[in-house]
């Protein structure tokens, strides 16, 4: 997949592309029925399949000082797009000037004159331009004008007729439902990190600790998780402890994961988590006598959730 990250960087050879244009924050299944119908249209005029996005996200931009939301990052979003088919993808950078363009200036001087798209696929609720003044009907209306076609994806619903959406992965996080997360990701939701240096009082009692935090992405709720970690190519089972440790020098939010059937020095490694269950909310407890049986408990819990676990992953980044 090529990578282009400014309009001077395209050449003759990138012109004439179907791209998907959005945000894509997630790559949930609803994103991915956009994505789905581009690499259609493209392999069906046998030209090259691309996507439009940008980075960061205008929310950051506008509100850099709001609780982190993103649901990934530009990297586990790029590796989604490659595992997707993506032959090329423009990740425009959004700043203060690009958030002046108007909606007219959006389609003919970045898409059509910078990029070279002949045919772009939206969602249903894509927006753009000054204002967000730009709808998918005010798209089509500038790509007749402009010489782009346009196509507009309705909204992808599950069978309740709720629409998936990257508020409502959100949503399911920040509720402990990680396996409803999963549902309308297609995937289970994951964050990658470094693993930190550790004050090593797991490995005291018997159950060693990967100490990792989630930075500039949405935090899911504090508690225990059955997870899954990307090393070396596979996907290693564990359980994990996300929040402030109340029976034990609070260091701030952490995420620590002890994983199971390995006893490997990992600092300074970077690990992907994926979450695959939520076991219980986070507790207080009387000493490190009361911590030990319930990390076992939460442990056998963890083991037993992961056995029933048998969807894909398809890491982010590995």
């Amino acid at each position: 997949m090529r990578i282009l990250r400014t309009l001077e960087l395209v050449t003759p050879e990138d012109r004439g592309a179907v791209a998907a244009v959005g945000n894509f924050d997630g790559v949930h299944l609803g994103h991915q029925k956009v994505l789905t119908e581009a690499a259609g249209i493209a392999r069906g005029r046998g030209l090259t399949f691309a996507v439009l996005t940008f980075e960061p996200h205008p929310r950051m931009l506008f509100q850099p000082e709001a609780v982190p939301f993103r649901l990934t990052s530009s990297a586990t979003r790029t590796a989604m797009f490659r595992r997707l088919g993506v032959e090329l993808l423009f990740e425009l950078p959004f700043d203060h000037a690009f958030s002046q363009l108007s909606a007219e200036a959006f389609v003919t001087d970045v898409v059509r004159d910078g990029l070279g798209v002949c045919h772009v696929v939206c969602g249903y609720d894509f927006v753009f331009g000054h204002r967000r003044r730009g709808t998918p009907e005010v798209l089509e209306h500038l790509g007749r004008d402009a010489g782009i076609g346009v196509t507009c994806v309705p909204a992808v619903s599950e069978g309740d007729g709720a629409v998936y959406s990257s508020t409502r992965v959100r949503q399911c996080l920040a509720e402990g439902d990680p396996a409803g997360a999963a549902e309308l990701l297609g995937r289970p939701w994951s964050f990658r990190a470094p693993v930190e240096e550790g004050d090593r009082r797991g490995r005291t009692i018997g159950f060693p600790t990967c100490n990792l935090r989630i930075v500039d992405l949405q935090q899911p709720a504090h508690g225990v998780y059955a997870v899954r970690v990307g090393l070396d190519g596979t996907a290693v089972p564990g359980v994990a402890n996300f929040g402030r440790r109340p029976t034990v020098n609070d260091r701030g939010a952490l995420f620590e994961v002890h994983l199971f059937d390995i006893d490997r020095d990992l600092y300074g490694r970077e690990l992907e988590v994926h979450l695959i269950d939520f076991i219980r909310p986070e507790m207080r407890f009387s000493g490190l006598d009361e911590l030990k049986a319930r990390i076992a408990a939460d442990a056998d819990a963890a083991r037993s959730r992961l056995s029933e676990h048998n969807g894909p992953l398809l890491a982010g980044a590995n």
